[in-house]
């Protein structure tokens, strides 16, 4: 067992089989000075009769990576791991995490630890009970991420929540945490001697990676290289965990750990793929939030669920044929799944998306959707066998479909304009919260926005999420387009659709807003300045314009909300209302009131107020009172508006700024297909054929429907230039291309090696 901490002490009487202990970090010593490794060692193996450990015979490898004031490096890291893998550890556990998953370096070596079959437990961190938290590397899919839970079965309010947020804008995150222990008030080892109880995460890991090391001592010596692996044992972890009512998938994973049906599973283990989670029931709530709260209709955006596969039969695998929908009743036929997933598995898991949506003859639906989805896998032979290991995956699908709503009450969430955590800096919405200044949590309706979907959704409206441009959904099926702290630019062809959608389709948009301030962002790293929100500084006449007074603390390092020498308060316009066209627009200028993260008072009411506006033409006397009617416009001089940070690459991270405007097929490809739209190979700037442009080109090249070619492969091979009218992929194109990505790459990672990991700008020690 390797143990990644602050070290233990020499001689410790509680451990009787350390085997070694190494140092890695710039401090001169092996030692514990905080307690946190000594205990998280004393979890799995203490010997101590007050806090005796799960199993201590277990051989322990104490790797002293963090120093006494709790600071680590990436390449730390690195070097400590390349050693866990050149001195062949089996268990390997991480009471740590970080935000920063975009850590190349870090990530990729946890690949290569798993991939050389050490079994890696990590705790999945502790930023309960906000959602979209998790911490790597326990986020990643070979990884047991290990969230915690108090000694009533209750998810403790500290643990961190999933979705994985890898995948945002275009996709939907993975099930995470894996599993979860208890982690409240666990009794482990002091630094030097006798007992003391600790909670969080942290500790919830090195009581999995205990019962990790019981489980494979149960497999003779010479069947564990055949059978034990990172795959196997999650497979027997989250098959054998115990369900808990209450708490949903994205809080407890597959349930509470349990030893004795995880040994039974174990016990007559054979090598095979499987997924997980293996049933999917819309039905079940609340465990199957958020898909349980909003049933399927046709017409609307795909409901994306992203499973895990995990291959037991070895480190790589492959998907032998795409997967499979098999409806177990006639009305399983109005249900279109799409699939995306890992072509190559590799180290022991891979992906499956599923992308369900409703077809159009399942309009006046109303019922349940059931049956099965297949996915054959395989890999090599192992040593000493001639034919390769296979099997096919079952996932059990059970849906909800309902007639689609009415416009009125179908509201589409913008996520593609969404930057997320660490690119371009993106600061955190409130200053008041001064340990972590960055903005990470993932932004999405079932992150941080997740309270503001379940009040929707119990006032009676359907919401559906657009991960392309603007220009990628139909306007007449939707009351009101919600834009909330994006951070993005917009294409020009965006800006344009949406004037149309609103003036001539009567769209309504609903805008929550939140602050950019250019010398605030450059200085947030010092000091806290800037309280959140932003004010109106255009607005045309006509409409309803509300100010208030605010206090200017721009010069004031004070977070509160008192007047201070040099402060002045300001008349500031931040709620508008106008109509326009045939459509309506709301426009508020904080997003904190909406955002879990760091709520101080909720804004639903006032949320509810616009939606009753934007969506169904309804105004309330006191937001529409005459004595706010702009009868004159706001006008701010263009030089006086905001303008992007010049120290900052900010197109490097943009979908928008130097990027084509491209509809992503996951955003509505089956939305297109059920209608008989086609989808485009050959134009740039792709929108909804409703949406009419003069430079509309063909969208599927006849010589592909001439020779019969499978869309599938048209979709992806065959992006023309518009200019010489040639495949891009020409003799030279793609080596030459390659090659410069991959020396971007390397100056990349060159980079980053010497990145702080943990307690720095991307990220933190968060479990102790």
């Amino acid at each position: 067992m390797a143990i990644f901490d602050t070290g233990i002490r020499a001689g410790h009487l509680h451990f009787r089989n350390i085997k070694e202990r190494t140092n890695w970090t710039n401090e001169d010593t092996l030692n514990d000075n905080v307690g946190h490794g000594t205990f998280v060692a004393g979890v799995i193996a203490g010997q101590d009769e007050e806090c005796l450990g799960f199993a201590p015979d277990t051989e322990i490898y104490v790797f002293r990576v963090f120093t006494d004031e709790q600071v680590s490096y990436t390449s730390w890291f690195l070097d400590a791991f390349n050693y866990a893998i050149a001195t062949n550890m089996d268990v390997l556990n991480l009471s740590i995490g970080g935000p920063d998953y975009l850590d190349l370096p870090f990530v990729e070596k946890v690949w290569e630890l798993t991939a050389n079959n050490i079994i890696m437990v990590s705790a999945i961190g502790n930023d309960g009970p906000l959602y979209g938290t998790l911490n790597n590397p326990a986020d990643q899919s070979d990884v047991i991420g290990v969230g915690a839970i108090d000694y009533s079965d209750h998810v403790a309010s500290f643990s961190s929540r999933g979705m994985s947020t890898w995948e945002i804008p275009h996709g939907y995150g993975r099930v995470k945490p894996d599993l979860v222990a208890y982690g409240y008030e666990i009794m482990g080892s002091k630094i030097s001697t006798g007992c003391k109880r600790l909670s969080g995460t942290s500790v919830a890991s090195p009581v999995v990676a205990g019962i990790v090391c019981l489980l494979v001592s149960i497999v003779p010596e010479n069947k564990r290289k055949g059978i034990l692996n990172p795959a196997s044992i999650k497979q027997a972890l989250v098959e054998g965990a115990t369900k808990l009512s209450g708490p949903n998938l994205y809080e407890q994973g597959a349930g509470r750990v349990n030893l004795l049906e995880s040994y039974e599973i174990l016990k007559s283990y054979k090598p095979r793929g499987s997924i997980f989670p293996s049933v999917l029931d819309y039905t079940d709530c609340p465990y199957s939030w958020p898909f349980c709260r909003q049933p399927l209709y046709a017409g609307a955006m795909p409901v994306i669920f992203n499973a895990t596969i995990l291959n037991g039969m070895g480190v790589i695998g492959y998907v032998e044929s795409p997967p499979t929908w098999h409806p177990s009743n006639h009305e399983g036929n109005l249900l279109s799944i799409r699939f995306t997933y890992s072509g190559v598995i590799w180290p022991w898991s891979g992906y499956l998306a599923l992308h369900m949506q409703i077809k159009e003859e399942g309009a006046q639906f109303s019922g349940e959707i059931e049956g099965n989805i297949t996915v054959k896998i395989y890999s090599p032979p192992a040593v000493g066998e001639k034919s390769r290991r296979s099997n096919t995956c079952f996932l059990h699908l059970k849906l909800q479909v309902i007639p689609t709503p009415p416009r009125s009450v179908r509201i589409l969430w913008d996520q593609f304009h969404s930057i997320k955590y660490p690119p371009g800096y993106i600061p955190i919405d409130s200053f008041d919260v001064r340990n972590n200044l960055l903005d990470w949590h993932g932004d999405h309706l079932h992150t941080n926005f997740h309270s503001l979907f379940d009040m929707l959704r119990d006032a009676g409206y359907y919401i559906e999420t657009l991960g392309s441009p603007l220009t990628c959904f139909d306007a007449n099926q939707y009351g009101t387009l919600l834009l909330v702290d994006l951070e993005d630019e917009y294409f020009p062809e965006e800006i344009k659709k949406l004037r149309d959608d609103v003036t001539n389709s009567g769209l309504g948009v609903a805008v929550f807003a939140d602050w950019y301030n250019v010398d605030a962002m450059v200085k947030m790293s010092k000091q806290n300045l800037y309280a959140s929100g932003t004010d109106i500084l255009k607005f045309p006449r006509g409409g309803y314009l509300h100010s208030f007074p605010f206090l200017d603390r721009s010069q004031s390092t004070d977070t509160q909300n008192v007047v201070l020498p040099g402060m002045s308060k300001i008349d500031s316009p931040i709620l508008g209302l106008l109509e326009v066209g045939g459509g309506r627009i709301a426009v508020y200028g904080d997003s904190n009131c909406l955002d879990s993260s760091h709520m101080v008072a909720d804004c639903y009411w006032l949320l509810k107020k616009i939606l009753d506006f934007t969506s169904r033409n309804e105004k309330d006397p006191v937001l529409f009172s005459h004595s706010v009617r702009q009868n004159t416009p706001l006008y701010v001089d263009n030089n006086k508006l905001p303008s992007r940070r010049t120290d900052v690459n900010f197109s490097m991270y943009s979908s928008v700024v130097g990027k084509e405007l491209i509809c992503e097929r996951d955003s509505r490809f089956e939305v297109w297909g059920t209608k008989g739209y086609n989808l485009p190979a050959r134009e740039k700037n792709r929108r909804l054929p409703a949406y009419l442009v003069n430079d509309l080109g063909m969208l599927i090249s006849n010589s592909a429907q001439k020779n019969g070619d499978s869309f599938e492969n048209k979709y992806w091979s065959s992006f023309y230039n518009d200019d010489i009218d040639m495949p891009l992929a020409s003799h030279w194109f793609v080596p030459a291309i390659v090659a410069i990505i991959g020396l971007m790459l390397l100056f990349w990672r060159m980079q980053q090696r010497g990145r702080r990991r943990r307690r720095s700008s991307s990220g933190r020690f968060t479990n102790f």
